[in-house]
Order: structure tokens, then C-alpha cells, then sequence
């Protein structure tokens, strides 16, 4: 009371700290919060007190709110309630239930029977995703299985569904009498088993789930219920460029073609990120991707030989050094080399090799590109629209004079289709 003053203002205080704050786990109350006291995230309510009717359908209501992470609540009945829960909805089923949300009560309650279908339908979904391997030992056949990025995103979508079913299962005492000892025995180990198998795909595909509760409960799941003989934390990837970092990470992973996989998998997303900051130099790297992982798949070279070209492509990108002999004018210029490969390869598009221009002349032209865009740009110029049509304008100017000088062929959608890559690339560079 010297704290807070009155018992009014305490039990505001803590009804305020459980609803917004993050210290408070747990509150015992008796004959309070029924009604007027709205905290979506309260998970499980234990009830060891006489309730029934309206009250009972408010205590329900407590924890039946949804909240992020949040997939359902639990409710601890000491004194055999919810067998009186079906007679307290028919009686309330007309005016008395006029004060309720219908999301409060809709599914209020998980029948043991219906979980164990939702299970046994999700676990055979799970198999089923694996059906055409031949071989069920083979754990790589598993992994290669899963290169397809649509199976993937089934697999990772049913075995979720499988361990929210087998968790709400495994809390609730009625299952081990409702199941066979065998069977749960087997639906424990499939979780095991595949729950690990998504650990590794996902690191050897470099997938990022947006499943943000995902890992601590499974994890939970684990711990709780099923022996764990390693725990392996997944994060956001590690950048391929931290060449120490994503070393140790692909070392976690078992086969040679595994761990070329994962290279492959995390270069194309890196490079699909940086790809506008100068599309040319990327594309390079993406032409050499492909014509390995092709080699590869028609059994032209090994895997022993396939990850080896995956690591030396690897190596060219963390170093960043280009492959490309840029003109003198650029050579320490990295923005006019963007633009420099730009304006080369859509040119090479349109003119044959007769044309009159050179490297050099495409370099100097790059060169002032970079004058032009340094020339406007300011601190808030990505959304400026007058700086944008200057710069094209002045763009406009530069390479209808070139054009003009080498007597190029080339139309103005061709001029168009230069400016706008040019403005991409320097959004993204400057």
C-alpha cells in the first residue's frame, strides 16, 4: 500500500503490467477479471474453483483470444467443468450470449478425438510429400528431394501443422489412453527425424521462414517430450560474404553436394539482392552458377568437382575482384563501372560488331553518366521526382550526342531502356 496507495491503483497496475509488459508470467485471483479484463496473450488458465453458465463461458473466453505466436489456449480444469460446457452454450445460445465475441467461443474447446484425426492426417501428409523415394535410410535422397522450392515450402508448411497437433496431443493426459503406445512412439520419432531434416535443408538451401514461434516451440516440443541428442540453433543465414563465418556454417552440413548446394543457393540470393547495384558484374557470376550446377546435373562432372567450382566462384565473389578489363578512364571508378557494363551489354543488344565506337568510348561515357547523377544528387533524392527527370533528361542529352558521334542505329526505346538502368543502379549505388 506505501507503493502503490490503494488496492484499486495495485490491481490496475498489475492488470496493466500482465496485459503490456513482459516480467509478469502469472496471476491467482479469486472472483476477479471475469469480465472487463481483456489480455489476448494469457496462454492457460488453471480453474479450481465451482464455475458454470455465464461465468464459465467467461472464463473460457480468458485465454480463446488470438495474439501473434499465439496458436491456442490451454485451460487446466481441476474440477471437471468443461464436461458442463456444451449445456452452458445451449443455454446461452440465444440473448445471454449477446455480450460475447463469437471468435471467443468459437473452438473454444480441442476434442481429444478430433486432435488425434488432425494428427494422423498431417503425419501421413508428411509421408506422403516422401512417397517416391525408394531408399528410406537415404538421408541425402531426403535433402535432394527437397531441392524443389514449392516441395519445400509444402514441407515446412505440414510438418508445422504436424508438431502444433502433436504438441497440443502430448499436453493432454486423455491422449496416452486414446493412442497406442506405438504409435505415439512413432509420431515422436518422424517429428525427430524431420524436424532435423528441415534444420539442414534449410541451411543447405539458404531459407529464410518467416515462422517467428516457430523454432522456440518446436524446440519446447523437444525438450519436453522428445530426447534431443544435439540442438542446433537456426538463425537468419550467415552473409556469404563473412567468408570465416559462412565456412563454419557450411562445414554443419554432411555431403559434398550438400554443401555445394548450399554455396549455390546462398550466392544466387546474394547476388538477386545486389543485382541492380551493377547488373553486368552479377551477371557474370549467375552465368558461371548455372553452367556448374547444368554440368553437374548431366553428370559431367562429380561432386567432388561440382562443389570445388562452387567454392572457387565463391572465393571471386567474397574477393570482389571483376573479371572485366575496364578502360582507364573507370579503372578506379566503381559507379561508372556499373554503368559502364550496363550501357555495354544493352548496346552489344542493338549494334552489330562494325560499330564505330570502342571500350574506351563506352568508358568515357560511363564516366560522365557518374558526373551527371553526382551532380544532382542529394540527401533525399530517391524520392524526388524533379531530380529524377533532370537526371533522365541530362541522361537523354549525353547518349543521343553519342549517338550522333558514332552514327549508332539505335531507337529511343533502346535510349529509354539505358536511362532507366542507369537510374536503378544509381538508386541503389549513390
Amino acid at each position: 500500500m506505501n507503493r502503490y496507495g490503494t488496492a484499486e491503483k495495485y490491481e490496475d497496475a498489475i492488470k496493466d503490467e500482465f496485459v503490456n509488459g513482459d516480467e509478469l508470467d502469472l496471476l491467482i485471483v479469486v472472483d476477479k477479471l471475469l469480465t472487463g479484463f481483456d489480455a489476448p496473450r494469457a496462454t492457460v488458465l488453471y480453474v479450481d474453483k465451482p464455475l458454470k453458465e455465464h461465468t464459465l463461458l467467461q472464463a473460457i473466453a480468458r485465454v480463446n483470444r488470438l495474439y501473434e505466436g499465439k496458436d491456442y489456449g490451454l485451460i487446466i480444469d481441476y474440477r471437471g467443468l468443461l464436461e458442463k460446457l456444451d449445456q452452458a452454450m445451449q443455454m446461452y445460445s440465444g440473448a445471454g450470449l449477446e455480450n460475447f465475441d463469437p471468435e471467443d467461443l468459437q473452438g473454444a474447446i480441442y476434442d481429444v478425438i478430433s486432435i488425434i484425426g488432425s494428427l494422423r492426417q498431417h503425419h501421413s501428409d508428411l509421408r506422403q510429400i516422401f512417397a517416391p523415394i525408394k531408399n528410406k535410410n537415404d538421408r541425402e535422397a531426403y535433402e535432394v528431394w527437397l531441392e524443389d522450392e514449392e516441395r519445400r515450402e509444402t514441407f515446412y508448411h505440414v510438418l508445422s501443422q504436424f508438431g502444433r497437433n502433436l504438441a497440443i496431443a502430448l499436453e493432454s493426459e486423455k491422449i496416452y489412453n486414446a493412442l497406442p503406445p506405438e504409435e505415439l512412439q512413432t509420431y515422436k520419432k518422424d517429428f525427430k527425424f524431420f524436424q532435423d531434416l528441415r534444420k539442414s535443408v534449410k541451411l543447405r538451401y539458404s531459407d529464410t521462414i518467416d515462422h517467428k514461434e516457430y523454432e522456440a516451440k518446436m524446440q519446447k516440443l523437444m525438450d519436453n517430450y522428445i530426447a534431443a541428442e544435439e540442438v542446433i540453433r537456426i538463425t537468419n543465414p550467415v552473409d556469404i560474404l563473412n567468408a570465416k563465418a559462412f565456412e563454419e556454417e557450411i562445414e554443419r552440413l554432411g555431403s559434398k553436394r550438400a554443401k555445394a548446394d548450399a554455396i549455390r543457393t546462398r550466392l544466387t540470393k546474394s547476388i538477386h539482392t545486389k543485382w541492380d547495384e551493377n547488373p553486368a558484374y552479377y551477371k557474370k557470376f549467375s552465368e558461371r552458377i548455372e553452367e556448374a550446377i547444368q554440368e553437374y546435373r548431366d553428370k559431367r562432372i562429380s561432386e567432388a568437382e561440382y562443389l570445388n567450382r562452387m567454392k572457387d566462384i565463391m572465393k571471386a565473389y567474397q574477393s570482389g575482384q571483376s573479371t572485366e578489363s575496364y578502360p582507364k578512364v573507370i579503372r578506379e571508378n566503381r559507379n561508372a563501372q556499373a554503368f559502364y557494363g550496363v550501357t555495354k551489354d544493352i548496346l552489344n543488344e542493338v549494334t552489330d560488331e562494325a560499330a564505330s565506337y570502342d571500350a574506351n568510348s563506352i568508358g568515357e561515357l560511363a564516366y560522365q553518366m557518374d558526373e551527371i547523377i553526382r551532380e544532382h544528387q542529394k540527401v533525399d533524392w530517391h524520392d524526388n521526382l524533379e531530380i529524377h527527370n533532370r537526371i533522365a533528361q541530362e541522361l537523354d542529352d549525353l547518349l543521343f550526342d553519342f549517338k550522333e558521334k558514332y552514327g549508332l542505329d539505335i531507337d529511343f526505346d533502346t535510349i529509354d531502356k539505358i536511362i532507366e538502368q542507369i537510374k536503378t543502379v544509381a538508386l541503389r549505388r549513390y
